[in-house]
């Protein structure tokens, strides 16, 4: 049969956060979602595949579903970010801790054999629990007091989004006003697919304990290894991301955040260069032309473009009074919307901003086209920019997941600074998880580093390349983890995965994640923003108030108390203030 290099990338889809808020990444939906690959039709054709593909890749191979798609340029493939994607993802960091996502080499061609499951990929992987589905539990949610809690701040991507109107009808969600298609999924399935009791692995099988049982066990696993991995917190509020640096200090660990596989590129590269940083607030009253690089914010950030290019802003009408400008590898939905869309080739982002940085300058471009975009289209898009009475650009990790990783963001910011001295413009990156950037903030004010730092010295440091998770894991440095509202088996390359099955896992989240099929002890959670409260940090910066909307379950605690009681009991067990 036969087989072809295509470039693969993988990225966020809006039914893929759907379906993870609403039935949970156990389900089928969910996993029908980031098994589908969207290939070119005319590639399609050529290959002489049907419904199935198989893609390989340095010894790792696996069968997926094809789902043809316009949007995708011939010679490219694209998988939404999960399981799947990573498991033919290797954990080569390339020394700043963070593997290449997107742009990456594969062989793909038409497959006979059945499709993988998750099951099987779970399996292979070294999985200890492959029965957690019989687990799940749904909260049992009763009708009574009808309230609306207004200003409610969403729990989902960097957004945060703080004008929502929560309709509770006794302890059952009813409706969300103002949220986006998954920040109402969230809200409204928040009593699905729970962690509600706590679990110690024995004898082969997760079994039921009480809380103070599996915080004991927790902490005998900390206390004991030589080198534990504190990781997640960008799902959590910011109070108990300062209690988790703590635990890795008493611990001489590591304490990384989500920031190592999504913008840590971006941290490291305005350490080098600077940035040109702004609040939402100037984007919509000022901004006149908009940029979003390497983004599908329609789908990974829906409520992004309403609040900031679609809506009246002091001095513009809205959107006829913006250009929306989009750069991406592939035609997206946000580039449906667009005044400009540039497609540049797979992993050629640096290029593209070194030569739009010449046309600024009046340089000569000698090559006819630059990353696959037209020379003419470069000086047009320059002019656009230097032009612009107030310019935005947002960035995303369609380019900090590519091989140039910092650098790309580099050019990305020196071509920022540099419109600067034409006319004001500013950038942002769009972080993912909620509170994300509270967890750099937090990592930062308390160790001087925004991630990855490892104390096993007695001393913070932060060594990209080796300190942080995916190489940690990667490498087999550590001896234990505890994850903390986070799933690193759905989204860590295979070998990192791979390590988790070798060594004790603790896992705090209020949902069942992929993660849990690795967990030694498993500890049930609230949810932040849902039924705890606590501080976030938006993706410009700007702290928020997350408040309480319904109670947790009873027993089921929050994961400032959790954390408290685990530092507690792994202080006792150290002899510290003996």
């Amino acid at each position: 049969m036969p087989v072809a290099l295509f470039i693969l990338n993988t990225g966020r889809s809006l039914s893929q956060g759907m379906y993870m808020e609403s039935e949970g990444k156990w389900s089928e939906n969910y996993f029908k979602t980031v098994v589908a690959v969207e290939m070119n039709p005319n590639d399609i054709k050529r290959l002489g595949v049907k419904d199935r593909v198989k893609i390989a890749r340095n010894g790792s191979s696996l069968v997926a579903l094809v789902k043809p798609s316009d949007r995708v340029p011939e010679g490219a493939i694209f998988i939404p970010m999960g399981p799947v994607a990573n498991f033919i993802i290797d954990g080569d960091t390339d020394g700043v801790g963070i593997p290449s996502f997107k742009a990456i080499e594969v062989e793909a061609g038409p497959a006979e054999e059945p499709v993988a499951t998750l099951r099987d990929i779970l399996k292979s992987l070294g999985a200890k629990n492959l029965d957690v589905d019989a687990l799940m539990k749904d909260i049992s949610v009763q009708s009574g007091e009808k309230r609306v809690v207004e200003s409610v701040s969403c729990p989902f991507c960097g957004d945060l989004c703080d004008y929502l109107k929560i309709e509770v009808d006794g302890s059952k969600i009813v409706r969300n006003v103002g949220g986006c298609a998954v920040s109402i999924a969230k809200f409204l399935n928040y009593h699905k697919h729970r962690v509600l009791e706590p679990y110690v692995r024995r004898g082969g099988s997760l079994t039921k304990v009480d809380l103070d049982t599996a915080i004991e066990e927790a902490a005998k696993i900390l206390a004991n290894a030589r080198y534990a991995l504190i990781y997640g917190l960008s799902n959590t509020c910011v109070e108990a991301i300062e209690l988790a640096v703590e635990l890795a200090e008493i611990l001489r660990g590591v304490v990384d955040n989500t920031s190592t596989v999504c913008h840590g590129p971006t941290v490291l590269a305005i350490q080098e260069v600077g940035t040109v940083a702004m609040t939402f607030a100037p984007v919509l009253h000022l901004a006149d032309v908009v940029v979003f690089w390497g983004s599908n914010a329609r789908e990974a950030h829906a409520n992004h473009v309403s609040r900031l290019v679609m809506a009246m802003g002091r001095f513009r009408k809205g959107r006829k009074d913006r250009k929306l400008v989009v750069v991406d590898s592939r035609k997206t939905m946000l580039a449906d919307m667009a005044d400009i869309f540039i497609q540049v080739e797979p992993g050629k982002d640096l290029e593209l901003a070194t030569a739009l940085r010449m046309a600024l300058r009046d340089l000569e471009i000698e090559s006819p086209s630059v990353a696959g975009v037209p020379r003419e289209k470069i000086y047009e898009l320059a002019e656009l920019m230097k032009t612009a009475r107030y310019g935005a650009l947002f960035f995303g990790m369609g380019v900090t997941h590519t091989g140039a990783k910092l650098r790309n963001i580099q050019a990305v910011i020196k071509l920022v600074q540099e419109l600067n001295e034409w006319t004001k413009w500013v950038l942002l990156p769009m972080r993912g998880h909620y509170n994300v950037t509270g967890a750099n903030q937090v990592s930062l004010w308390l160790t001087g580093y925004p991630y990855a730092v490892d104390f096993s010295r007695g001393f913070p440091r932060m060594i990209p390349g080796v300190t942080t998770a995916v190489d940690l894991l990667a490498n087999g440095d550590v001896d234990a983890a505890l994850i903390i509202a986070s799933d690193p088996a759905a989204h860590f390359p295979r070998k990192a995965v791979e390590h988790l099955s070798k060594i004790p896992v603790i896992v705090i989240d209020a949902k069942w994640s992929l993660t849990a099929a690795f967990a030694d002890v498993i500890i049930p959670a609230g949810l932040v923003g849902i039924e705890c409260e606590g501080t976030a940090y938006r993706m410009d910066g700007v702290p928020i108030y997350m408040k309480k909307v319904v109670n947790p379950p009873p027993g089921v605690l929050c994961d400032v108390e959790l954390l408290k009681r685990l530092t507690e009991k792994v202080k006792s067990m150290k002899g510290w203030g003996e």
